[in-house]
């Protein structure tokens, strides 16, 4: 037989083993502690949720075995470890720019049902308290499905923060493309404006050349001693 506590051991740390391994890329350096900081996230649940269960078996008879009690029991180390999950999780996504923080908040309630899911099917082979090397069938069924539900939901992980570093790439990209097409645009109009000078002072010139060419003719044509063409060359 195989008892509730192992039971959850094997399928929690299986499932954060296989996400670490999956997010360890997304996350870099942060996907070292994934597996620590859940685990440590999962010893305090215990530690608190083990008190509580424990009083209400004891002193209000809450019976962890009919119905509605194990409900309520349920429900309550759900609430405790869902939300010490919860911020455990959210701590480590916060710090990457890629990670949705609802990833948390899904993959806890996800490991949840599934957990309890388990617990429900293979509720005939649990014991309060037993012994977990007897019930070696069991505990596979709970590691395989630790395993595929981290492979599952890391790989959602990852697939998600690809297609968002895929969409950074791309908007990267883009912004490189709009500031060299700026660029270009304003090179063209600085030669385009240096090219409109350069015909604009050469159009003034030929147009004082023409002008003091025909003055030129024009006191030649007429006479005038006081005329200095050497003068105007000069200028020129």
């Amino acid at each position: 037989m195989l008892d509730y506590l192992t039971a959850g051991i094997a399928f929690w740390m299986t499932l954060f083993g296989v996400q670490e391994s999956l997010l360890e890329f997304r996350l870099g350096y942060l996907g070292r502690y994934w597996f620590v900081v859940i685990s440590a996230s999962l010893l305090l649940s215990f530690l608190l949720s083990a008190p509580i269960t424990i009083t209400l078996i004891i002193r209000f008879g809450v019976s962890p075995f009919t119905f509605p009690d194990n409900i309520i029991l349920c429900a309550i180390a759900a609430v405790i470890f869902g939300v010490m999950l919860t911020f455990s999780q959210w701590l480590i996504l916060r710090q990457s720019e890629m990670t949705p923080r609802v990833f948390a908040v899904i993959n806890t309630v996800v490991g949840i049902i599934v957990y309890f899911l388990l617990v429900w099917i293979n509720e005939g082979t649990l014991e309060w308290s037993g012994n977990p090397i007897n019930g070696w069938k069991t505990a596979l069924v709970f590691l395989a499905a630790g395993a595929i539900t981290g492979g599952v939901t890391g790989k959602a992980l990852d697939f998600y923060c690809e297609r968002v570093e895929r969409r950074l790439i791309q908007l990267e990209r883009e912004r490189v493309e709009r500031e060299r097409l700026s660029r270009e645009r304003i090179e063209r109009e600085i030669l385009e404006s240096k090219k409109l000078e350069k015909e604009t002072l050469e159009r003034f010139r030929l147009e004082r050349e023409i002008a003091l060419e025909e003055e030129r003719k024009w006191y030649e044509e007429h006479g005038d001693d006081d005329f200095d063409y050497e003068d105007d060359e000069d200028e020129e």
